[in-house]
């Protein structure tokens, strides 16, 4: 090996190295970052250290570092808090604050790649869902939702189904107990057999419906999550069931799952890989789930019909 050869060697290790020692020190200060909360807003460097596993040298000098860029500050106690740049990035405007502004950009992306409309749905007080946003198909024919903001029970649809799978098990049960009129020939009435969907939609992380709320049109669907992991909402494409068969739909759903997990990131969670929804979302229902393969007025009685498909030609 050549001189020249030899100290490019030399110097790409070096350089390797240097990228390696950079990278774990931005991972022992998000540890650092982690360590906070409501519960812990101030802690010592000791406390750190021993929640950190790392040494008391090492966590000093990472906080020395993460002072002088704001990341934490030193209380009066001598103690350490989070610091001023964390404030002023989180009230910049440079984080969306609404499921609305999070879903904006992915619903659009998603439209994009399947050309069927996209809904969002949020959840409501009294888990009921409504629709809050679209974005159109291109098709002449295609689905287009007509009454915004109309609460919908859970149990009918798609998205409904992507919200109650992964509610807290009381609260499903909750929405279980109260009646489930057919709204359509093929609405799921049968508490066992929706039992035995949302099984599979905490499996598979997203929804299916085969015109169980909307005669003639069939959805997929996916929860979002908020900064807690807790579901807020979901994320849905929806088509006249001409131009989505079973084998389409099922191609869509690793699809829509990550256009969902796009928005849940955007709010602060952290899903899991390829989308699917956060370890804290999964909300494992009662014993005999498993046994069975596993702001709006409340609507009472029959829920609103579903908006018509709407023909543009």
């Amino acid at each position: 090996m050549s001189e020249t050869t030899e100290g490019q060697a030399v110097g790409g290790a070096r350089a390797a190295g240097a990228a390696r020692q950079g990278v774990q020190s931005i991972d022992r200060a998000v540890a650092i970052l982690k360590c906070f909360s409501p519960r812990r807003p101030e802690m010592g460097i000791s406390d750190l250290a021993r929640a950190t596993g790392l040494s008391t040298s090492t966590t000093h000098r990472i906080l020395a570092s993460m002072q002088a860029n704001g990341l934490v500050r030193q209380t009066p106690q001598r103690r350490y808090a989070l610091g001023p740049l964390l404030v002023q990035l989180a009230r910049s405007g440079a984080f969306p604050t609404t499921l609305g502004d999070a879903a904006r950009g992915p619903m659009h992306e998603l439209r994009a790649l399947v050309d069927e409309t996209v809904g969002l749905h949020e959840l409501l007080p009294g888990n009921r869902r409504a629709v809050v946003d679209q974005v159109e198909s291109h098709h002449a024919l295609r689905r287009t939702y007509t009454e915004l903001g109309v609460p919908i029970p859970l149990v009918y649809g798609a998205p409904g189904k992507a919200m109650l799978a992964f509610l807290p098990a009381a609260e499903a049960e909750a929405v279980l107990a109260e009646p489930i009129a057919p709204v359509t020939p093929a609405t799921i009435t049968d508490r066992a057999e929706v039992r035995a969907e949302l099984a599979r939609v905490r499996e598979d992380g997203y929804a299916l419906s085969f015109s169980e709320r909307t005669p003639g049109i069939r959805t997929v669907a996916a929860p979002v999550f908020d900064h807690d992991s807790r579901v807020v909402g979901s994320i849905s494409v929806s088509a006249p069931e001409s131009r989505m068969p079973e084998e389409r739909m099922r191609e869509m759903g690793p699809q829509v799952r990550r256009c969902a997990a796009s928005v849940s990131q955007a709010l602060g969670a952290a899903p899991g890989p390829d989308g699917r929804p956060p370890p804290g979302g999964r909300r494992p229902g009662p014993a005999e789930w498993g046994a069975n393969a596993t702001g709006f007025h409340e609507l009472r009685g029959r829920p609103h019909a579903e908006p018509r498909v709407a023909d543009t030609r």
